[in-house]
């Protein structure tokens, strides 16, 4: 602010994720590598049409004022905890200290300033305590479907893939020969063998574009470790919660849910449910978890998988107001779109809410849409 220098931030959801980590990275280091490059075709210039710049003058004079930072969308202390992008980081020599980490720049400082441009990546609606930042977005990169409409001047592309990191790869396989690097296509070939379960069907996550995007770097870069040796790496890496305390467990992948009146917590968890039950003062820590955070619930899914890479999922619904859980609980069990196919189980507290969920292609991402709906 100080030097009044403009920052082009790419930036990932709070999950934090390997995706939106990696989707990040590799977006943020491409448009820095193009920023002076002609687009051809009709489209223009990209960097200007992403920061409403006007096209550069050729080559030789100096770079437009935007610097494109990649910002990871947690706390540096969380980083930890994201076992398996630390480790697909550390396996590629990119030092945890080169990252820029959420607690680390004032975005808000910046939009107030007039000098943030801000492109959202694995996620395209920004959580009520980053409202203010709405108006700097001028770009989305998702592959969810769209809850809310944008602004005419903001990109948008929302596609139905497995992995962000594929509609990343697709931008960058569609820019300037030469950009992409083997670091860079060594972290988006991982990232999408892990989203899309090794490129298994039975998981119900891949498509033609994921293969296609796996296909095109392997390609490129034909010294990539085999798919299977990288997908069990990463997936060994992911489900390592052993040194973890049941807090850290569940703040390892977390989403958060608000309305007007209250706030749910929405964890991922590593573990099949009967092992994460029967962690030595989960209750407790579950009230403590919530009651410190100022969450009304928490809803925890789990997944593991069998041999054959076939995901089983339950769900755990904690709330100690006993109204809330049940909508929660009933929202779950009559959801149509899509149906999870629900069958209760025996809880060990009233508390909480325990279901195996038949519907194992139903993962988070169309679990949350059930979820927001019921608050």
């Amino acid at each position: 602010v100080r030097r009044h220098r403009e920052i082009h931030v790419v930036m990932g959801n709070e999950a934090c994720d390997l995706d939106s980590t990696v989707s990040a990275l590799a977006l943020a280091f491409f448009l820095a590598k193009v920023r002076l490059a002609r687009w051809p075709g009709d489209k223009g210039w990209l960097g200007g049409r992403l920061t409403g710049c006007h096209p550069p003058p050729p080559q030789t004079s100096p770079a437009p004022k935007a610097t494109f930072i990649p910002v990871l969308n947690i706390p540096r202390a969380d980083f930890a905890l994201r076992t398996e992008t630390t480790f697909l980081l550390r396996e590629q020599g990119i030092p945890t200290t080169s990252l820029i980490f959420r607690d680390e720049i004032d975005l808000g400082g910046l939009h107030r300033a007039g000098l943030l441009s801000l492109t959202l990546v694995d996620h395209h609606v920004l959580p009520g305590a980053d409202a203010a930042l709405e108006e700097a977005v001028v770009e989305v990169l998702d592959h969810r479907p769209l809850e809310r409409d944008r602004a005419p001047s903001c990109q948008v592309t929302a596609e139905p893939v497995g992995s962000c990191a594929t509609l990343v790869t697709e931008r960058i396989a569609q820019g300037p020969p030469g950009v992409l690097d083997r670091p860079t296509a060594a972290l988006l070939h991982g990232t999408i063998l892990l989203d899309c379960v090794n490129l298994s069907p039975a998981a119900g996550k891949v498509t033609p574009r994921d293969v296609a995007c796996v296909s095109l770097l392997e390609e490129r870069f034909p010294e990539l470790p085999a798919r299977d040796a990288v997908f069990e790496a990463l997936q060994a890496a992911k489900f390592d919660v052993s040194g973890l305390t049941t807090e850290q467990m569940l703040r390892k992948d977390l989403k958060v849910l608000s309305s007007d009146e209250l706030a749910l917590a929405v964890s991922a968890i590593y573990v099949d449910l009967e092992t994460f039950l029967r962690r030595p003062g989960l209750l407790q820590d579950l009230d403590a978890f919530c009651q410190a955070r100022g969450y009304a619930g928490l809803v925890a899914m789990t997944i593991s998988f069998n041999e054959r890479n076939e995901p089983s999922r339950q769900l755990a619904v904690y709330s100690r107001r006993e109204t809330l859980r049940s909508a929660v609980c009933r929202a779950l069990e009559e959801a149509t779109a899509p149906s999870l196919h629900l069958q209760p189980l025996l809880s060990p507290w009233s508390c909480v809410g325990t279901y195996a969920q038949g519907n194992a292609l139903a993962s988070r991402k169309k679990v949350l849409p059930i979820l927001r709906a019921a608050l």
